[in-house]
Order: C-alpha cells, then sequence, then structure tokens
C-alpha cells in the first residue's frame, strides 16, 4: 500500500474536499465490471436486504464506537443495568443470513443477548432460511407473547408491518427499512452509513496502489446502495483534493443507481467471482457490501496478495479473523446498540415510533481503526480524515445521497 502521494495543508484540504462532494461527487466515479460480473439496475431487482453488525470498537484515531460511550441522543451514557426488564420478553427474526453471518443478523443478536445480560429480559429467536419464513416466523413470535418484536433486514418490512398494524399491543421494530405503513408501535432503526462510508472511501484513495478501487453490493436496495454511494462521493473527495490521483472507482456509477451485485447474501462463490473481475481490472483495495457474500471477496483478495478489503456492518479485523491481514477498515454500523434501546424504551414505557437514525453525529455509524495498518496508513491521511468527520457531524459537509433514511 502506498503513503498518500503528496499533501497539501489541511486547511485547503477541507476547502477541495467541500467542492467535490455531494451530487458532483458521481462524476469522478465509476466502471462497470467484465462480462462475468452480474450488472444490475435498481429498479429491476427484488428488494432484500443486507446488511451490519456491531461497532464495539473505537475508531481510526479518537472516536469512540461502543454503544455505551457515544453520544446516542437521549441515550448517551445510559446505564442499561439499571433497568429490571425481567417481566418483558424481546424476541428477533433473522434474514436469510441467518445469527452468524458476521454482518448484521448477528450483531442484532448481540444486541438481544447484551439486553438479557444488562436488563434481564427474557428473551426469544427466529431464524430464517428464505423469505418464506419472514411472515411465519414474526406471527410466531407474537403468539409466543413478545412484548417487542424485532425484524432483522430490508426484506422483513412486509412481514413485520403487517403484524405491527394486526397487533397494537405489541411494540415492532425493523432494522435497515422505514416502515411503508407507519404505526404508532413500530419503530425503524436506520443507518445513514453514507457519511461512514465517505471516509473509507477517501481511504482507499488515498492508499491504493494502483489507482484503482471497487466496491459491489448483494442486491440493489437503499441499505445496500447507501454503502456504495458514500464510498464513491469519498474516493471523488479525495480525486478533488488531489487532482493528480484520478482514482477509479469500479463497481458503482452514483449517478444512475446501477453498479455490480452478486444477486445474494449468502453465495460466497459469487463475492470471489465478482472481486477477482475486480482484480483483473487492477482494483487493489474492495469495499463488498453483501454480507456473507463479502468474504468470498475477501478469499479472494488473500490469494491475490496485495489486495485489501474494507468491511462493512461490523469491524471485520474481528468478526473476520481469517481475514485481519487484508482489512483497511471497516465501515462500521451500530445494530446492536439500537437493538438494545428499543427494548430499554419497551421496559421503561419509552418506546415510540419515532425512527432512530445512526450517524456519524450520534455514533450510529463510524469506521474501525486502521489495525494493523495504522503505521502504513499516514498521519496527514489519518488528519484529513478527522477533519472530514467533523465536517460531516457540524453540517458543514453533506454527503448527498438518493438513499438516505
Amino acid at each position: 500500500m502506498k503513503k498518500s502521494t503528496s499533501f497539501m495543508a489541511l486547511a485547503g484540504v477541507a476547502a477541495l474536499v467541500l467542492a467535490g462532494c455531494a451530487d458532483d461527487a458521481a462524476d469522478e466515479t465509476t466502471d462497470s465490471t467484465e462480462d462475468t460480473v452480474e450488472t444490475t439496475d435498481s429498479e429491476d431487482t427484488e428488494d432484500t436486504d443486507t446488511d451490519t453488525e456491531d461497532t464495539d470498537t473505537e475508531d481510526t484515531d479518537t472516536e469512540d464506537t461502543d454503544g455505551e460511550g457515544t453520544e446516542d441522543g437521549d441515550d448517551a451514557g445510559r446505564d442499561y443495568a439499571s433497568i429490571d426488564a425481567s417481566e418483558y420478553t424481546a424476541c428477533i427474526v433473522s434474514d436469510a443470513g441467518g445469527w452468524d453471518d458476521k454482518s448484521f443478523n448477528e450483531s442484532a443478536f448481540n444486541g438481544l443477548m447484551e439486553a438479557e445480560e444488562l436488563m434481564g429480559v427474557q428473551t426469544s429467536t427466529a431464524e430464517s432460511s428464505s423469505d418464506t419464513d419472514f411472515a411465519p416466523n414474526v406471527n410466531a413470535m407474537v403468539a409466543e407473547g413478545c412484548d417487542l418484536v424485532i425484524g432483522v433486514g430490508f426484506l422483513l418490512e412486509e412481514a413485520t408491518s403487517g403484524a405491527a398494524q394486526e397487533n397494537p399491543d405489541v411494540s415492532f421494530a425493523l432494522v435497515d427499512s422505514p416502515f411503508e405503513t407507519p404505526s404508532d408501535n413500530a419503530r425503524a432503526l436506520l443507518f445513514n452509513t453514507a457519511e461512514a462510508a465517505y471516509l473509507a472511501g477517501y481511504a482507499a484513495a488515498g492508499m491504493t496502489e494502483t489507482g484503482v478501487v471497487a466496491t459491489f453490493g448483494g442486491l440493489p436496495i437503499p441499505s445496500v446502495q447507501i454503502f456504495m454511494d458514500g464510498f464513491v462521493d469519498g474516493v471523488a473527495a479525495y480525486n478533488e483534493a488531489y487532482p493528480d490521483a484520478n482514482v477509479q472507482v469500479l463497481g458503482w456509477d452514483k449517478e444512475s443507481q446501477t453498479g455490480s451485485f452478486s444477486n445474494s447474501f449468502d453465495d460466497q462463490a459469487q463475492g470471489q467471482q465478482l472481486a477477482n473481475n475486480f482484480i483483473n481490472q487492477g482494483a487493489d483495495i474492495i469495499m463488498p457490501v453483501a454480507g456473507p457474500v463479502g468474504l468470498g471477496a475477501a478469499a479472494a483478495a488473500q490469494t491475490a496478495g496485495d489486495v485489501y478489503i474494507i468491511g462493512v456492518d461490523s469491524d471485520w479485523y474481528e468478526s473476520a479473523p481469517e481475514f485481519s491481514s487484508i482489512i483497511l477498515t471497516s465501515v462500521l454500523k451500530d445494530i446492536d446498540v439500537s437493538v438494545l434501546d428499543a427494548i430499554a424504551d419497551v421496559a421503561t414505557d419509552e418506546f415510540d415510533s419515532e425512527a432512530y437514525v445512526g450517524t456519524l453525529e450520534n455514533g450510529g455509524v463510524n469506521i474501525a481503526p486502521f489495525h494493523d495498518f495504522e503505521s502504513d496508513v499516514p498521519a496527514e491521511l489519518v488528519s484529513e480524515i478527522d477533519a472530514l468527520r467533523e465536517q460531516i457531524i457540524s453540517g458543514e459537509l453533506v454527503v448527498e445521497t438518493p438513499n438516505a433514511p
């Protein structure tokens, strides 16, 4: 991996970055992949779900993404252990990826287990094998007498929303999707991952040796595409700050919302194929947004050598230690904490339908440390990323995306 090509005064970088953000960012990017890589328009593919796991790790520099250490609105420093939820039952239903997906299902499950440990809540789970399991599993949780039922993933919207309307005395939450039909007893748990992915894209552009980076998704749905939008814009911002860099992005065209997808969240062979096609085109840093499929991309990168991965949802350095040596960083989503808060709110009679939106400002999204690459990432690049983070938090820099929650 390279050190950043050249460094200007940080103030100058910030000004150039601002000029390069938002809708103009997409103009700097993207290519489609070779024949074997499936390119799909987001309007043509059936919606399904994606990502996320826990963000129980500190940031690249000084920021902390542990749930109890972040400024999470009114829940900053919330003392979960002081809440007695022993008379309540919290239940979750997985997407087809299952509880050990090293991604969003596992993160939600971890939040449930933490609530059980800290607050004594009773728990029940239903693991889905396919989309035909969603409605039966949600209804089974209601029949069990659950006080809160959490659907994990975009694809569970229909089943969770339907159950919420039919059972107004039960509370419901849904990870990674708004409710199409709002209900007073239903809360969406959403994440503006474009903000954190912007930082990851900037980091990738600053570290690539070949001048080519890539991203792909599992399915063309908002909770996937929002990562890709932010990543592309971050690369474009780096190109704006360093015009001689001209880093290219493969796999996503933000303007047309088209790009490369595995059309699966569990077929790791597809991830390996997509990654190999990107590698053959010169990409040396890849961000797969496809749940366990991304592990196939990591395997391809490890085999190729001198190719690195940006994980999503959880810190892949920790959740996929077999690939830790090639994980540059990860885009984190604090799903476990949002689940923990929803359970706490039910137990304290504070649950409402206001959507939770994780941002850089409240600690709901972030990027993971550079871990083994901390000595390789130039201090100037780290400073630039930190400055961008502060600009996003302050509202000075807005990362635009049509997939924003």
